[in-house]
């Protein structure tokens, strides 16, 4: 999936998103839009990442769905 079909498809994804990231809040999960670079930025913020590793993550995440 490229950034372009997560972001159409976003609505449905914010469940997993969700189960992937426990500690999000909903307004975190809705300020992402399914942009990865939101994601990565509120990611490394929340859990205190390094930009490399939430990058990392939210690829992985991009890739399952």
């Amino acid at each position: 999936m490229n950034r372009d079909q997560i972001e159409g498809k976003w609505k449905e994804l914010k469940g997993k998103a969700k189960e992937t990231w426990g500690d999000l809040t909903d307004d975190e999960i809705d300020r992402m839009e399914g942009k990865r670079d939101q994601m990565v930025g509120v990611i490394q913020q929340k859990y205190g990442k390094a930009k490399a590793d939430a990058e990392r993550e939210v690829d992985d995440f991009i890739a399952r769905s």
